[in-house]
């Protein structure tokens, strides 16, 4: 199915904190774990959006809400329209229907002590009315061989076989009740790079046999370039930069993104020499305490006084305003208007004084 553009999962001014307290008896907030601190993207039907972003970034929390699996703090999540935040009992049961996820770990996302069988059938358990009860066992057989297992494997257990096949499995749960988007949390980073291939091949195949609709969620660029219609790039809990992919390898304008790029391995060893590699300085500022302004400055050599008193907001720079709507590559960033031209590097990242420490004021 190819993307039509319609939005059918849209995150607006998403925030989840999870608050810090002290005490035991009579416990006091002393301030929050700001997970994800006001991200907004929209995904059109049928098509695939690439969250991409350093371990703790706020990726996997926003799987959660979308699925919800966790509650926001503030801000929205629309199915086709409708604000899926707000709602309770059956009606969040009947979207939950509709929004499935893929989980990152086989080992541990199946159940040992069920078996395939038992595992792919349990959405019906919980939603009865998805499949007659004389049907289930069919339809389970049908599944497996969808995904690419042996359809007479529905009474193994999940020890029996290996990583890739127990994500096929998770894959055929998540499809049993044909649902509209799936949400996979990094699904192929705990598996061999030519078991990966196979499953990310199998869910293109997928796309298109049963209308979906991905928000994938991985660390790996290269792999989410493979899969990916659009890219949002993540940071402390903020998408920094979002648009085509193409758009967002070839010409990335937020530094942050350059930085992850300048990492991904070449296999032309004369354009790895030309490539410059950015090293960036310093660590990740805490989700506690979040710096003022860019909260990339503190690690960014293109900071100024500027990054630190104001927040950049995510926008379209100057060279893309062509485009618009959903497929707009936009960035969160004062200076993404001096984009790199095409095949060129950007400067090896020494952060100049006063972008250096993560604490929240100037310098």
């Amino acid at each position: 199915m190819a993307p039509t553009g319609e939005p059918i999962l849209e995150a607006d001014g998403l925030v989840k904190h999870y608050p810090l307290t002290r005490g035991v008896l009579f416990k006091k907030q002393i301030g929050a774990v700001k997970a994800v601190d006001g991200v907004d993207f929209t995904l059109g039907r049928g098509e695939t959006l690439g969250i991409v972003g350093e371990s703790g970034c706020g990726k996997s929390t926003v799987a959660k809400l979308l699925c919800s699996l966790e509650r926001p703090t503030a801000g929205s999540i629309r199915f086709k329209g409708e604000d899926i935040t707000r709602l309770s009992g059956r009606a969040l049961k009947a979207v939950r229907r509709n929004i499935q996820m893929v989980f990152q770990d086989p080992y541990t996302s199946l159940n040992p002590r069920m078996t395939v069988g038992d595992i792919v059938g349990e959405p019906y358990e919980i939603h009865p009315e998805a499949a007659p009860k004389g049907d289930r066992r069919r339809r389970v057989r049908e599944l497996l061989d969808v995904v690419g297992l042996d359809p007479e494997y529905v009474n193994r257990y999940p020890h029996q076989f290996s990583g890739g096949q127990r994500q096929r499995i998770g894959i055929a749960r998540g499809l049993a009740l044909r649902p509209e988007v799936i949400v996979a949390d990094e699904p192929v980073s705990a598996l061999d790079v030519s078991v990966q291939a196979q499953v990310i091949n199998l869910l293109v195949r997928l796309q298109s046999e049963f209308d979906l609709s991905y928000v994938f969620i991985a660390h790996d660029l290269s792999i989410v370039r493979h899969i990916s219609d659009r890219v949002g790039v993540m940071y402390l809990g903020r998408i920094v930069e979002i648009g085509g992919d193409a758009e967002i390898y070839d010409h990335p304008t937020h530094p942050y993104t350059q930085a992850l790029l300048s990492a991904v391995p070449v296999p032309d060893p004369a354009a790895r020499e030309r490539r410059e590699r950015i090293i960036l300085t310093g660590d990740v500022p805490s989700p506690t305490n979040i710096p003022s302004g860019c909260r990339f400055r503190t690690r960014c050599w293109k900071a100024q006084r500027r990054c630190a008193e104001e927040v950049p907001v995510l926008a379209v720079p100057a060279a893309f305003r062509d485009t618009s709507g959903p497929a707009a590559h936009a960035s969160a960033c004062h200076f993404a208007e001096e984009i790199l031209p095409a095949g060129r590097s950007a400067p090896g990242a020494v952060p100049p004084e006063g972008a250096r420490g993560n604490g929240n004021g100037p310098g």
